[in-house]
């Protein structure tokens, strides 16, 4: 278990490191035992912390299983045929995979320091469905990588016509309760009146609770002998299929990163994370306020490979 981590020439405690750059809480769980738990500025086991774009994972996940229950025949389906008032003639040709892979050609910026910007609207707007079903594609889908958030909203609006039920209730369905959460799922909404969900960013739980959803992805979706997600489906959203790269430079998947070494982790701004480390059996959640300037993805893979 980590103990001194060296920085600027001193030595400090891994808590202290912790604490000192943001974090509230983290988490280390090797070969389903919990090794390490530590959280900070006020938070418990059970408070429960925003997760930002890991929320996509959730999403990702949930196609694979609208998949295989065949609400959705086929990932290179086009999004159309489940939100045909686009009004765009462009969207006729952005599928499922477009989207998941963040390749769908569409015109949004995602720039979190613009207070008037798409993502800023995404956020603060009260009529998400408004705004995307007025975005445009102004791109060949498939062409290029341009993370958008906007993608992963378009698609959970589309599962939840797939599947005809909210996408909160097939969440809590077909992945919160079988995983064995032990706190509930709160996902955000644009408004009292819309209460279209924020589906890209905003799901709320605690801490344990997103590392049992990392257990769900090293166990091949698949939890004590019962079946939640195909491998099939886990195998294909881990695999780097294009020359897609994060700002990070790590190869981005179905709303998933990967690593050289074999290890893959999603991600929220901030410097919310869930690694998981499959050659070790380990999952790791860090859950903090900023990034603080730590290369988290690197830091993981060394303790991965010192426990």
């Amino acid at each position: 278990m980590p103990g001194i981590i060296f920085h600027e020439k001193s030595p400090v405690s891994f808590e202290t490191f912790l604490a000192e750059r943001t974090t509230v809480a983290f988490l280390i769980i090797k070969k389903d035992t919990l090794i390490y738990e530590q959280y900070f500025q006020g938070y418990t086991k059970d408070s429960i912390l925003p997760s930002f774009s890991i929320a996509k994972s959730f999403v990702s996940a949930l196609v694979g299983i609208a998949l295989e229950e065949g609400y959705i025949h086929s990932i290179d389906q086009p999004i159309t045929d489940f939100i045909p008032e686009l009004k765009d003639p462009g969207f006729k040709r952005v599928t499922f995979q477009n989207l998941l892979a963040m390749r769908s050609g569409i015109a949004f910026e995602e720039d979190y320091l613009n207070p008037t910007g798409d993502i800023a609207r995404f956020y603060y707007g009260r009529n998400l469905l408004k705004f995307c079903l007025n975005l445009k594609v102004t791109d060949e889908p498939g062409n290029r990588y341009n993370y958008q958030s906007a993608n992963t909203q378009l698609i959970a609006i589309a599962l939840e016509r797939a599947t005809g039920v909210p996408l909160s209730e097939y969440f809590q369905e077909k992945i919160w309760k079988p995983i064995g959460a032990e706190n509930n799922a709160i996902w955000n909404v644009d408004s009292k009146k819309n209460l279209e969900l924020k589906a890209f960013c905003c799901m709320n739980a605690s801490a344990v609770d997103f590392a049992k959803f990392g257990r769900l992805y090293l166990n091949e979706g698949s939890l004590d002998g019962i079946r939640i997600i195909s491998k099939e489906w886990i195998q294909e959203s881990l695999s780097i299929q294009n020359d897609s790269r994060d700002l990070d430079r790590y190869p981005y998947t179905y709303s998933w990163r990967v690593t050289a070494q074999g290890d893959f982790f999603a991600k929220g701004v901030g410097g919310q994370y869930i690694f998981v480390c499959p050659h070790k059996k380990i999952i790791i959640v860090r859950l903090g306020v900023k990034y603080a300037d730590v290369p988290w993805p690197e830091l993981f893979e060394k303790l991965c490979n010192e426990l």
